[in-house]
C-alpha cells in the first residue's frame, strides 16, 4: 500500500519545500522562529553580562579626577619655523619632566601617600607573586647575604622596606596621573584620580607645584654651573687684561713705535671690553640663582570634581548589555544548530519523506471521560474543545475513508508524547463528523484510555480476541457514533502480538463491515515491541513526537523500523507544540 493509494484525494499539510542541494536558505521567518525559540538563552546570557556589570559598578570603589592646567613659556629664537618646530620640542620634553620620578616621588613625599592604603599594598598581589614565580624572584629577603655582607636583617631590612613602599607609591601614583599637551597650545593639563574629589585635587595641585620646583631647581642648577664657569672666565680675563696693560704701560714709557704702541692699546681695550662683559654676565647669572623664575605658570587650579569618572556606570551597562547580547546569540545559535530535539515539521518531513507533519498544541494531562456525551444524545461540534491542530489532522484523517475504511494506529516514539490522547480526540472528531468510528486500547503497557473511560469494565479486547461475539458486550458506545473497546485483562501475550498472528476471533476484515474508521491505541516504540508486530496489519499509523522533547534521531529510527516491517506511515504528529508555533 502506498503513500498515494492512501491519500488519494486528500490535501496533506504543506510543508516549505528544501533548497536545491539540501540546505534550505535562510529567511527572516527562519530567523524569528529561532528567536522564538532561543530568546531565553539569549534574555539570560545578557542578563549575566549585566548582573556582573551591575555588581562591578555597585562594589567597586569610585575613582575622581581632578585638573590642573600650566602655562609654559617656551624661551626659544630664530626663525618662525625654528620657533615652532623648538616649541615643539621644549613641550615634549616639559612633559617628560613632569612624569619624572623626582616630581612623582616628591608629591609623594610630600602628600605621605607611602602611608596611604590605596597608593600602598603592604601584601603582593596574586599577579606579582605570579609574575615573581615566573621570574625566579623570592618575595623574602635574602638575609644569609646580608648577615655574610655584614649588615644584619634587622639593619637593612627597614630600609630597603621603605624604599620599596615609596617605590609602589611612587609606582601607584604613575598609574593614576594623566599629563597632556592641550590641543597645539603650550598649556599642559595635570590630572590625577584618587578615591575620593579632595585627594585628588591635592594630587593634581601638588605635582603642578612640583614641577614648578623642579623647572626652577633645573633651571638654578643650569645657571650655578654658567656662573661657574663665568667665573673662571673673568678670572682668565682679568689676567690677560693685567697682562695687557702692563706691556702697554711697558711700551708707553719708552715708545719706539708707534704701530706697536696702537696695536697693544688696541688689544688692551678689547680684553677690558670682553672683562666688562663677562662680568655682567656674572652679575645676571648671580641674580638667576638667587632669584630663578620658571617657565612654567599655573592658569586653573584643581576644583573638586562633581561626579566619579570611574567607574563609567552608562558605558560599563551598555557594554554588558552589548556583549551579553551577542555572546547569548553565539550561545543561543549553537545550541539551535546542536538541537537534535524535534522543533519544527521539517525535520522530519525533510528526513523521512513523510507526506505530511501537523502541529498539535495539548496539554499533557487530559480528562478523557469528560470529552464524551451519553449515547443517543448527540453532539455539537462547537461546544466541542478542538485542540489547536487537530482539525487539521481530523480533516486529513477524514480524507482517508472517501474511498474506503480504514483502521489507523497512532503510536508515540517515547511515552508520555500523548499518542493515547491523541487517538481519543480522533475518535471523537471523526465521530462528529457523522462516520461510525471504534476507538480500541491496545497499548498493554499503559492502559490510561481503559483506566481513564472504562474503569471498571469486565470485558475488553483480550477476550474478544478468544471469543469474538463478546464484542457486542465489550465495545461500550460512547455516542450514537463512537464505541470504546478497553484492553481487558493481559496475561503474557500482549493483544499487538496476538492481531498480527492472525490467528484470534477478532478480525479488522469484519470490524470494518461496521465502523467507517477504527483507531487503535499502540504502546510507545521504546517501551514495547507491539508496534512492530501489529503496524503490517493495519492501514495506516500515525507517529507521535513530543515537541522540545523527542530526538529526531530517534524518530528516524521508529519510521525506518516501522516501513522495514512493512507498515504504512501516514504522517507524523509533533505533540506539546507552544500555541505561537500555530500563529
Amino acid at each position: 500500500m502506498t503513500s498515494s493509494t492512501i491519500f488519494s484525494g486528500v490535501s496533506p499539510i504543506p510543508l516549505a519545500a528544501a533548497a536545491p542541494g539540501g540546505n534550505s536558505p535562510l529567511t527572516l521567518r527562519d530567523m524569528l522562529f529561532f528567536l522564538r525559540m532561543r530568546w531565553l538563552w539569549v534574555l539570560a546570557t545578557t542578563f549575566a553580562f549585566l548582573a556582573m556589570a551591575g555588581t562591578y559598578v555597585l562594589t567597586a570603589d569610585p575613582t575622581f579626577v581632578a585638573s590642573t592646567q600650566l602655562l609654559i613659556v617656551p624661551q626659544v629664537s630664530g626663525s618662525e619655523a625654528q620657533r615652532a618646530f623648538a616649541e615643539d620640542a621644549f613641550i615634549e620634553g616639559q612633559l617628560e619632566i613632569a612624569r619624572s620620578s623626582d616630581v612623582v616621588g616628591g608629591t609623594v613625599r610630600a602628600l605621605g601617600l607611602d602611608t596611604d592604603p590605596d597608593f600602598v599594598d603592604q601584601t603582593p598581589s596574586l599577579q606579582d607573586r605570579a609574575k615573581n614565580w615566573l621570574m625566579g624572584i623570592s618575595s623574602e629577603p635574602d638575609t644569609e647575604s646580608q648577615e655574610a655582607a655584614g649588615t644584619g636583617p634587622r639593619q637593612a631590612q627597614p630600609h630597603a622596606e621603605d624604599e620599596r613602599i615609596q617605590d609602589r607609591a611612587i609606582a601607584t601614583l604613575l598609574n593614576m596621573i594623566g599629563i597632556r599637551r592641550v590641543g597645539s597650545s603650550t598649556i599642559i593639563e595635570i590630572s590625577a584620580a584618587a578615591s575620593t574629589p579632595q585627594r585628588a585635587v591635592e594630587i593634581a595641585d601638588m605635582l603642578a607645584r612640583q614641577y614648578i620646583q623642579k623647572n626652577i631647581a633645573m633651571k638654578a642648577n643650569a645657571s650655578r654651573q654658567y656662573s661657574e664657569w663665568l667665573e673662571r672666565f673673568v678670572s682668565e680675563q682679568q689676567r690677560g687684561l693685567a697682562e695687557a696693560a702692563s706691556a702697554l704701560a711697558s711700551f708707553t714709557s719708552n715708545p719706539r713705535d708707534q704701530f706697536k704702541l696702537a696695536e697693544l692699546q688696541s688689544a688692551t681695550d678689547a680684553r677690558r671690553s670682553l672683562y666688562e662683559n663677562t662680568l655682567n654676565q656674572l652679575t645676571e647669572a648671580r641674580q638667576r640663582i638667587t632669584y630663578p623664575v620658571s617657565d612654567a605658570t599655573i592658569v586653573s587650579r584643581a576644583t573638586l570634581p562633581l561626579s566619579k569618572a570611574r567607574p563609567r556606570s552608562t558605558l560599563i551597562i551598555a557594554f554588558a548589555a552589548a556583549v551579553g547580547l551577542g555572546v547569548g546569540l553565539a550561545l543561543a545559535m549553537i545550541r539551535h544548530v546542536g538541537d537534535r530535539r524535534i522543533i519544527r515539521p521539517h525535520q522530519i518531513a525533510e528526513a523521512s519523506g513523510l507526506p505530511f507533519v501537523t502541529l498539535l498544541a495539548t496539554s499533557r494531562k487530559t480528562h478523557l471521560p469528560t470529552r464524551f456525551l451519553p449515547a443517543g444524545t448527540g453532539s455539537s461540534t462547537a461546544a466541542y474543545p478542538v485542540i489547536p491542530g487537530m482539525a487539521e489532522l481530523s480533516a486529513t484523517v477524514v480524507g482517508l475513508r472517501r474511498k474506503r475504511r480504514v483502521v489507523i494506529g497512532i503510536v508515540a516514539v517515547d511515552p508520555g508524547s500523548g499518542a493515547s490522547t491523541i487517538a481519543c480526540e480522533l475518535a471523537v472528531l471523526s465521530s462528529i463528523s457523522g462516520a461510525h468510528t471504534l476507538l480500541i486500547d491496545a497499548a498493554a503497557q499503559k492502559s490510561s484510555l481503559s483506566k481513564s473511560i472504562a474503569p471498571h469494565s469486565s470485558t475488553g479486547l483480550v477476550d474478544v480476541l478468544d471469543n469474538g461475539e463478546l464484542i457486542q458486550t465489550a465495545a461500550l458506545p460512547l455516542t450514537s457514533t463512537l464505541k470504546f473497546l478497553p484492553l481487558g485483562k493481559v496475561e503474557a501475550v500482549t493483544p499487538a502480538i496476538r492481531l498480527s498472528s492472525r490467528r484470534t476471533q477478532l478480525s479488522f476484515a469484519d470490524l470494518k463491515k461496521e465502523f467507517d474508521a477504527i483507531f487503535i491505541d499502540i504502546s510507545a516504540f521504546s517501551a514495547s515491541p507491539d508496534a512492530n508486530a501489529i503496524a503490517p496489519e493495519l492501514d495506516g499509523v500515525l507517529v507521535v513526537t513530543s515537541h522540545g522533547r523527542t530526538s529526531i534521531d530517534d524518530t528516524l529510527r521508529v519510521i525506518d523500523t516501522l516501513r522495514n516491517v512493512g507498515a504504512e506511515i501516514l504522517g507524523a504528529v509533533i505533540n506539546h507544540a507552544p500555541e505561537r508555533m500555530h500563529s
